[in-house]
């Protein structure tokens, strides 16, 4: 199955666009081949581009913050495990302590690093970071991969409290959702959202032995789903016969 997943207001698209260059970098890291780690310190600009809104970080902050509260309300509940609340609690409270400890803008540190700050201003620009432009790099570049690795994993420490406050709030929305089956009827699909509840991310399952391509929009009073198909003249078009897949609305 192939999941999409569609945010509903412009955090959620921030949160989810950072958590797959954490998830590139990470993947970037581990490998061994110069050309990976090249394209690794380039992930690393791009979190701070996404990253360096002013409010980044308080936003990140006061939704831990309501995540918390919510959490603390369910405490007496017997349907509740103490101890599970406990421990989220916990995993909220350390990513509050880590972020909130960092001074200024995520990866501000990083912007004191004269070298990474050399390569950051080339690397927008095509063929700018040859060895002519920038022989320091190029030597960084035949280092052993051990070094070069953990020159990269120093770099990434000041942005690790975000990374892992955002991955516990996403995975605490993923499953605050529950998924249903659903039928596009020739391929067009709509769905009321109930009055009442603010819903923040669409997720969309689909079996890939289908073809099918949804293009998905939504506000919070309706979702559309269309489905599409990709033709040999390499343009979508929309598919005709019904289509079932499975939706879930997280809040």
């Amino acid at each position: 199955m192939i999941l999409y997943e569609y945010p509903f207001n412009e955090r959620i698209r921030t949160y989810l666009r950072l958590e797959q260059l954490f998830r590139r970098l990470s993947e970037l890291i581990s490998r061994s081949h110069p050309l990976d780690h090249h394209y690794a310190i380039q992930n690393i600009f791009e979190i701070m581009d996404v990253a360096s809104r002013a409010d980044m970080k308080s936003d990140v902050l006061k939704d831990i913050d309501r995540q918390k509260l919510q959490l603390n309300s369910y405490r007496g509940n017997p349907a509740i495990s103490e101890q599970a609340l406990d421990e989220v609690v916990a995993q909220l409270d350390n990513c509050f302590s880590q972020l909130s400890q960092l001074t200024g803008k995520t990866g501000q540190s990083l912007t004191e690093n004269d070298w990474l700050m050399s390569i950051r201003s080339r690397i927008g620009i095509p063929g700018g970071t040859c060895e002519f432009d920038l022989p320091a790099y190029f030597d960084w570049q035949h280092h052993a991969t051990e070094k070069r690795r953990g020159d990269l994993q120093r770099w990434v420490t000041p942005l690790a409290p975000l990374a892992q406050s955002i991955a516990l709030l996403l995975q605490m929305l993923r499953d605050s959702g529950s998924a249903q089956k659903v039928v596009a009827l020739g391929g067009q699909f709509q769905q009321n959202l109930p009055q009442g509840r603010t819903f923040q991310l669409l997720r969309l399952r689909i079996d890939p032995r289908h073809g099918w391509i949804p293009e998905i929009s939504g506000n919070r009073l309706m979702v559309s789903v269309r489905l599409m198909r990709q033709g040999e003249d390499d343009r979508l078009h929309p598919a005709q016969e019904d289509g079932a897949f499975e939706l879930t609305l997280c809040a």
